[in-house]
């Protein structure tokens, strides 16, 4: 029996901040690690290959901190009215 692996598609999948990072809203993931019971994914602006950081993949499931692909700043408004903004 394998063991499935968490976050299949991970690596090549594309992110938008919902608040700015560095001055950047759009990520891809370039890499991936497996540390015991997490995986961590490398994130690299779009727009700025200098601006990269790790972050543990589950806050990618976190609607109020990321959305799946990469969205207009208008699609970002309407997710938050959807949500009920925090701020």
């Amino acid at each position: 029996m394998t063991k499935k692996q968490k976050f299949p598609y991970l690596v090549g999948s594309k992110w938008t901040a919902t608040k700015k990072i560095d001055g950047w809203r759009h990520f891809q993931v370039v890499n991936r690690k497996n540390q015991g019971k997490w995986v961590y994914a490398e994130m690299v602006a779009a727009c700025d290959p200098k601006v990269r950081f790790w972050l543990n993949a589950k806050l990618l499931q976190d609607g109020f901190q990321w959305q799946a692909g990469w969205q207009s700043l208008q699609e970002i408004e309407e997710a938050d009215k959807a949500l009920g903004s925090r701020e």
